[in-house]
């Protein structure tokens, strides 16, 4: 056991004595301990690189979600301390290489997906997603949260504040101010339209996103839950400065950014259904189309009270859950072992854990959440570990044994919902 973390170990050992049963214990342990263990590697100099699990590379999206049980211990623990703040100084480092890469490499070694537009050496892929800009600083947030450790607001964070506002207000009309172009020539599924520069849109003041936190190419450019992301982050992270008497010398862009954002929303993005009222689009175009669906990965339209755009007992977002736990969602599934949230990422029926948590996580009924925490018990499918998703039918078919962000969620879960 390394010393750094030994107040982490002892608060692990802890959460196991309240647990009641054996193997409740071990599956929690292994689970809370395998970005740790399994994920986490360090260079001669002591510098943190994260990996997601299987694929050797590092998302900043991924790796932010990865150490969130680990962060609420910052304020105690030297090991948690030192965790975090490196993945800070390394995410802040990748994004002003290429704020439009979801995913780098340790090294300049060139490994990583070849596509037709213009790749770093350091980039392992260059798919532009809104929160894989934001997730960081949500880390970060969340970091300050936990540790009162205000030093994290130095000269790299505000010159990766920077990056991540201009290239915001670049892609709030990314036809007439951006050159980001995607192109997979194997993989057309992939490639953005328009010769990879997108699809049509009108200015609608939110931010586009050419491509889903599950990787995948958005349908409609301004995907509507990474938007309120955006907005969710930035309100955090500016009463921090504020009340840390700390001057922001981009608040005013923010500031602006942020009420374009909620003016669009509240404009293209709130669709009056005729079964669920009024309820949110998950993607938009501002031309009148809009996306009816929820996604499994995060951000997503179940998991806003868990990004901070609202309570729980939200109106509209209460419209918008029982829309997306039902049939009317085209990636909500039920079956003999699991009901919820899958993904076009994944097969057909197979639901994602992650959204299974989130679907916890964002309610008060008791008996949900102990029909999900019975759900996730039995569609492990004997590993002990969360997946990416599996099949609703038969939980012994699933994709990625290895997927860190899921068991970093399932031990929030255990903490936040059991205990």
């Amino acid at each position: 056991m390394n010393k750094d973390f030994s107040v982490m170990y002892e608060y692990l050992n802890r959460i196991c004595e309240k647990l009641d049963s054996d193997e409740l214990r071990k599956d929690f342990r292994k689970c809370y301990l395998n970005t740790l263990e399994t994920t986490v590697k360090y260079d001669e100099d002591g510098n943190v690189f994260i990996i997601t699990g299987d694929i050797e590379a590092m998302w900043l999206r991924d790796s932010s979600v990865q150490v969130s049980h680990y962060v609420r211990l910052a304020g105690k623990d030297e090991g948690c301390r030192k965790l975090v703040r490196s993945l800070l100084k390394r995410q802040f480092e990748y994004i002003n290489t290429d704020p439009y890469a979801n995913a780098f490499n340790e090294k300049a070694n060139g490994n990583g997906h070849k596509d037709e537009t213009e790749t770093k050496a350091i980039v392992f892929e260059r798919k532009y997603e809104i929160d894989s800009l934001i997730y960081p600083l949500w880390l970060l947030n969340n970091y300050y949260f936990y540790s009162k450790d205000n030093s994290v607001f130095d000269k790299l964070f505000f010159k990766t504040l920077k990056t991540i506002t201009e290239t915001l207000i670049v892609e709030q009309d990314y036809k007439n101010k951006s050159q980001y172009y995607f192109r997979r020539p194997d993989d057309e599924k992939d490639s953005l339209l328009n010769n990879g520069y997108g699809a049509d849109y009108k200015y609608t003041g939110m931010v586009r996103s050419a491509f889903r936190p599950s990787d995948d190419r958005c349908e409609y450019p301004f995907l509507v839950p990474a938007n309120m992301f955006v907005v969710a982050v930035f309100k955090e992270l500016t009463a921090n400065l504020n009340n840390l008497k700390i001057e922001n010398p981009y608040n005013s862009e923010i500031t602006d950014l942020c009420i374009r954002i909620k003016d669009g929303i509240e404009k293209y993005a709130i669709i009056n259904h005729k079964d669920f009222g009024k309820i949110y689009a998950y993607e938009v175009d501002g031309l009148g189309n809009a996306l009816l669906m929820d996604d499994a990965n995060v951000p997503s339209l179940l998991s806003l009270p868990y990004l901070g755009w609202c309570e729980k007992d939200d109106p509209v977002y209460l419209n918008t859950r029982r829309f997306i736990l039902s049939k009317s969602n085209p990636f909500y599934f039920e079956g003999n072992a699991a009901k919820g949230i899958g993904s076009p990422h994944t097969p057909d029926n197979y639901i994602w854990h992650i959204s299974l948590i989130i679907e916890a996580l964002t309610t008060d009924d008791e008996n949900e959440k102990k029909r999900i925490f019975k759900t996730l018990r039995e569609t492990t499918a004997g590993t002990g570990f969360m997946h990416e998703g599996f099949d609703c039918n038969n939980p012994d078919n699933f994709t990625r044994s290895w997927f860190a962000w899921a068991n970093t969620l399932f031990a929030v879960f255990i903490i936040d919902c059991i205990i």
